[in-house]
């Protein structure tokens, strides 16, 4: 447990974190060679520096306890199992079944693993008011560069809720991605990028490798007269508390301002029991007390006033200093730890010696604080052993702000990988997202839906030609022909097998256009004396109308402008019926590829055990899935129009279905302002008579026996789903 508070202090004592670092060292080497020593009598193993845990053989054991199942808690080798299946004596549908088997178990284990790792990452290395906060019974993230709540944002993969059982509170469910994109794929989509920071010069190689943006340093307006002095190294964080609390009283009796930068909420509010001890009045502004930021900002600049807070105070403001205060030596900054980035250590720095001001700076220091702790070099350790520090003595030079600025610099190398790295795995479904966007675009605007249709329509066929050719499977054909477009084949097997296989796909692609064609206009047909009559008659009342089109296993709800749909002779209710079935369709495959490819993205991790990179077999099996998305799409979206019929109800069946109607489709009525205004009326004054509710129109017409049935299996209504009905 590395966040352990006595083993923090422990390590702090002379000569402990050298003799430390030198025993890792010991067991590390060789590949770490001996590191299973120390690992063995461990229940779990954390990695701090790259926020993981793994459970070892002693932690599965026990968490397995007497359960039937020794192997509960660990993944089988899936590939193995899978290979063993394949020469085992079975039937296609005996191996089908047990693959599934297989599989499904896999995906229970890991779902089950990997609940197990999330609660343990929520208990050991997430801290209450450091990461998060709770308020109003809900977990709320800080975000750790402003010190602000980050409203409406949930931790990924579980770990949300592995922490809102921690804290005990409702465990809400866990969210679906509908749409998601890194911020740096966001801001190069922008065809000019441009921006103004005062602390961009550190990340100028970042700025370059992602955005190819040079960062060019503007002079200040005036010379700054701020000081800033070297670090103030402690061996113990209650040294360095005490030491800054010190300061704060001989700042306030010489009647200059401070702001005392903090970078959790604990520690915010730690300093300020500390200073009530003392009797300094002083104001906190933190995740938790955010609601008073612009006032206590506004008087932060004022004479003795000190204002502990996170990063976020006075960020894009400026504290404005009496000509008293500005005498006195201006606003004194007190960092009270540094930061893992320099940039958010320069930006707390920088709210003092605004436009020539004068003021200061210093940070404090300790061996105990997380980033001397994970990142410090052994020189500092080193330097701190030869001294031999006296309790609550204090060194401040030069060498060891420089080592300090060292261990930044390998953090934001460190969290610059991990941001590229993420970056890689995002460009590889922006190829795939700009795609989908562009499909999406089209259909949205209806500028080339006959296009997309006719491209669908002849992907799908040629898919269906070369797997019937692949596989000598020409029934296969004939019934994937009548599943995805309702019709039958023009020719036989004999002559599929005798033409080229672009003149089957020219031939099939011909009869289906015509096919939906023919269909669409008898759809229009259908529609058009409803929508005329209602147009004439109440074209003043609704401005849309709902036309039910059915595909045989489920109705579509199509909403439809009436003016357009009459002015049109019904044209526009199949366009508007292309547009919802191609984009209902694209979201729904798109929403599921997300989630795979987000599940994907963690399996491929495992493929580093075995020597691999991970993103290329990533990019391969994305590649894979987006493929097979697009195929399922092309297949559904075609089915459905191609099937598409607006239902035509019997007489006897119309009176019957016209109460459940109104109930189905009443929250899509469409009124005018007017009728609206009076509606709340009537609901203010109860002793008018409420107006007849209007209901949406519906587009039906009766069917004839001998008409074709509108399944779309080419028989005549009476023969197929007309069968069974009185004549």
């Amino acid at each position: 447990m590395p966040k352990n508070k006595a083993l923090i202090k422990f390590l702090s004592e002379q000569g402990i974190k050298a003799s430390m670092q030198k025993t890792e060292e010991f067991y590390m080497q060789n590949n770490s060679q001996e590191m299973h020593v120390v690992t063995d009598p461990l229940y779990f193993v954390i990695d701090e520096k790259n926020n993981t845990i793994e459970l070892t053989d002693k932690g599965i054991d026990y968490i397995t306890g007497d359960t039937d199942d020794p192997q509960f808690f660990v993944l089988p080798d899936i590939a193995a199992q899978l290979a063993e299946l394949e020469n085992e004596p079975l039937s296609p549908e005996e191996r089908l079944s047990k693959k599934d088997e297989l599989l499904n178990e896999f995906s229970i284990k890991s779902e089950r693993v990997h609940t197990i790792q999330q609660l343990l990452k929520a208990y050991c290395l997430f801290d209450r008011d450091d990461e998060y906060v709770v308020i109003d019974n809900q977990v709320k993230i800080v975000d750790e560069q402003t010190g602000r709540i980050m409203e409406g944002r949930r931790y990924s993969d579980g770990l949300h809720q592995a922490i809102e059982a921690k804290e005990r509170v409702k465990v809400e469910a866990a969210t679906q991605t509908f749409a998601t994109i890194t911020l740096q794929n966001y801001f190069r989509m922008y065809h000019k990028l441009a921006g103004m920071t005062g602390t961009a010069e550190t990340e100028a190689g970042e700025f370059w490798d992602i955005y190819k943006l040079d960062v060019v340093v503007i002079p200040t307006n005036r010379p700054i007269a701020r000081i800033d002095m070297e670090d103030r190294l402690y061996k113990t964080k209650r040294e360095k508390y005490k030491a800054v609390i010190d300061e704060i009283v001989s700042l306030v009796e010489q009647g200059r301002p401070v702001l005392v930068g903090t970078t959790s909420v604990e520690i915010s509010e730690l300093l300020s029991r500390m200073l009530t001890l003392r009797k300094i009045k002083h104001n906190v502004l933190n995740a938790k007390l955010h609601q008073r930021e612009a006032e206590i900002v506004a008087h932060a600049g004022e004479k003795g006033t000190v204002t502990i807070a996170t990063n976020m105070a006075g960020r894009g403001t400026d504290i404005k200093l009496t000509p008293e205060v500005k005498a006195a030596g201006g606003l004194a900054i007190i960092g009270t730890e540094r930061h893992e980035s320099r940039r958010v250590d320069r930006q707390l720095r920088g709210r003092s010696g605004r436009q020539g001001d004068p003021g200061s700076s210093v940070f404090y220091v300790s061996l105990e604080d997380d980033l001397m702790r994970l990142f410090g070099s052994e020189r500092i350790t080193g330097i701190m052993d030869r001294m031999g520090l006296e309790e609550g003595e204090m060194i401040e030079n030069s060498m060891i702000s420089k080592a300090i600025e060292r261990a930044q610099k390998k953090v934001e190398e460190n969290n610059f990988g991990i941001r590229k790295r993420l970056l890689e795995y995002d460009d590889v479904m922006n190829n795939q997202r700009e795609v989908i966007y562009t499909k999406r675009r089209h259909a949205v605007m209806g500028e080339r839906i006959g296009m997309e249709i006719a491209n669908t329509t002849y992907d799908t066929i040629k898919g269906l030609v070369d797997e019937a050719d692949e596989n000598k499977d020409f029934e296969g054909l004939v019934m994937n022909m009548m599943k995805y477009f309702a019709m039958e084949m023009p020719f036989d097997e004999e002559a599929f097998s005798r033409q080229r296989l672009d003149d089957s796909v020219e031939i099939l692609f011909t009869k289906a256009i015509e096919n939906y064609k023919r269909k669409t206009e008898k759809m229009a047909a259908i529609a058009n004396p409803v929508i005329q009559q209602v147009y004439e008659r109440q074209g003043h009342q609704y401005e849309n109308i709902v036309v039910p089109v059915t595909d045989g296993k489920r109705t579509y709800q199509i909403p439809c402008n009436l003016k357009a749909a009459a002015e049109s002779q019904s044209k526009e209710v199949v366009k508007t019926f292309e547009k919802s079935i191609l984009l209902y369709t694209l979201d729904e495959a798109w929403k599921e590829n997300l989630r795979e490819l987000d599940e994907l993205r963690h399996s491929v991790q495992n493929a580093s055990y075995e020597q691999k990179d991970p993103l290329l077999i990533y990019k391969l099996e994305s590649y894979n899935l987006f493929k097979q998305m697009v195929e399922s799409m092309n297949k559904k979206s075609i089915s459905i129009l191609m099937r598409g019929q607006i239902p035509l109800s019997d007489p006897d069946n119309v009176r019957q279905a016209a109460a459940q109607r109104r109930n189905d489709y009443s929250q899509l009525r469409t009124r005018k302002d007017e009728f609206s205004r009076q509606s709340a009326g009537n609901g203010q004054q109860g002793d008018r008579k409420e107006p007849q509710r209007l209901e949406p129109v519906r587009v039906e017409q009766k069917i004839g026996r001998n008409d074709p049935c509108p399944c779309g299996s080419g028989k005549k209504y009476k023969n197929c789903h007309g069968r069974n009905l009185p004549a």
